[in-house]
């Protein structure tokens, strides 16, 4: 299962599971005596996630790039790749760049001349002057005064969310999980909102409105949804907010890198009514961290306030030269035209073959429904050398389990063949298309 969702109501196990028992003890154990167990049994909260369909694993590849090896999960082992190279229609380097010499060189580059990691807080000694370079990038690229840099999108999120501590967030049902982490921290009281739907937002902070009282409200959603590939109604969202003179915050992680002028904000021409832009540096920039763009007195703000930034190392070197190679190697089109060529392409193939293929964007998800359905198509999948691995509750809702389907720009016609023909092939012997 994918690792970018919403929040997972299965961390904790459900009212029916065994409690948790201290490793070794009973009723009649001499050790313990009377003494409460308050401990935990990490081992039956695996069994019972086993139980549920829940459990996860972790299947190593040996590079990262659009063809690899992968090794089954070697626990603590050393992993064995072997057999053929798969190809991986399951990452999220959109631009296949993070294989690209150019962007390895900018790297290498970064750590002989400033260090492999920043080594402390940016506010203590971690600031450095390649950090700033990114961070004047960033900013042109998104239209905005300034940007600041985090150690990882979640992080820039949750301390974006945290600092600004509105009385009441707006947030759209399928936000990732760390805008949903973000609204729990800052405390504040969030109103979820029917999925992409204005006029559900709409009618809530309407109901808000009329209770009155003095509050800052921040609405927050994702442009592009990871699950869904689907873009959200932005400039909807912004005349709603607007009525009611409400900050409109937007995750960027899927579009950064993919879009001229700055994502989806940039395409639709909302930047001046967007005032919290939140992207990664590693999806399709193929580095690690990320970022918020804004006015500077936000950025400002942020770099005092948002404490996923002030309690944590600068990013490491490495990284933000990477970041910036990548981005300018984005902002030249032709890798985003090839993406947009394979994506159509894929759509248009699975869908003559009979699947449903919603959504609009870079991200093709197949969806077939049944989870059981969505597993056994993944393994056939795989048996014919692609990797696209099944997505199941709580990831998705019930009876919507698919395939996520993600190219790459650096995926060749053949392959794009390759994946589709696997389509065909094991959607007919499972049943899930025509014959």
């Amino acid at each position: 299962m994918d690792g970018e969702s919403t929040g997972d109501p299965g961390e904790r196990p459900s009212g029916g599971d065994a409690p948790d028992r201290a490793p070794g003890a009973d009723d009649g154990d001499s050790r313990s005596g009377n003494r409460p167990e308050r401990g935990f049994d990490p081992a039956a909260r695996l069994a019972e996630r086993e139980r549920r369909g829940l459990r996860r694993d972790l299947r190593p590849v040996e590079r990262v790039a659009a063809r690899t090896r992968r090794a089954v999960d070697p626990g603590g082992g050393v992993p064995a790749f072997g057999g053929e190279e798969r190809i991986v229609f399951a990452a999220n380097d959109y631009l296949g760049l993070a294989g690209d010499e150019r962007v390895s060189e900018a790297a290498a580059r970064a750590a002989r001349e400033v260090g492999t990691g920043a080594g402390a807080s940016r506010l203590v000694t971690g600031d450095t002057g390649l950090h700033r370079e990114l961070e004047r990038d960033l900013a042109a690229y998104e239209g905005t005064d300034r940007a600041l840099v985090f150690s990882s999108g979640y992080a820039a999120n949750v301390g974006a969310i945290g600092a600004l501590a509105p009385d009441a967030i707006f947030s759209d049902e399928l936000n990732h999980a760390s805008i949903v982490d973000g609204c729990r921290i800052s405390g504040a009281e969030t109103v979820v909102y029917d999925h992409c739907d204005a006029d559900a937002l709409a009618a809530a902070m309407d109901r808000r409105a009329a209770s009155g009282g003095d509050e800052r409200w921040l609405v927050v959603t994702d442009s592009v949804f990871s699950m869904d590939g689907d873009v959200a109604p932005l400039a909807r969202i912004c005349e709603v907010a607007e009525r009611h003179g409400a900050w409109v915050m937007v995750d960027e992680a899927h579009a950064t890198g993919l879009y001229e002028g700055g994502g989806i904000v940039g395409r639709e021409s909302l930047g001046d009514r967007v005032h919290v832009r939140v992207g990664t540096l590693s999806k399709a920039l193929a580095a690690q961290g990320g970022f918020v763009a804004g006015g500077e007195a936000l950025i400002e703000y942020l770099l005092n306030a948002a404490r996923s930034f002030v309690f944590s190392t600068g990013l490491a070197p490495p990284a933000v030269g990477a970041a910036r190679e990548a981005l300018s190697i984005a902002s030249d089109g032709d890798r985003r035209s090839r993406l947009w060529e394979n994506a159509a392409r894929l759509r248009e193939g699975l869908e003559s073959q009979g699947y449903r293929v919603p959504g609009e964007t870079q991200i093709l998800p197949v969806v077939v429904g049944d989870g059981a359905d969505a597993l056994a198509l993944a393994d056939r999948l795989e048996e014919r050398g692609i990797v696209a691995p099944a997505i199941q509750p709580p990831t998705v809702p019930e009876g919507t389990s698919r395939i996520r389907v993600a190219p790459q720009a650096t995926h060749t016609d053949g392959e794009v063949d390759r994946c589709l023909a696997a389509f065909e092939a094991a959607g007919r012997e499972l049943g899930l298309i025509d014959p």
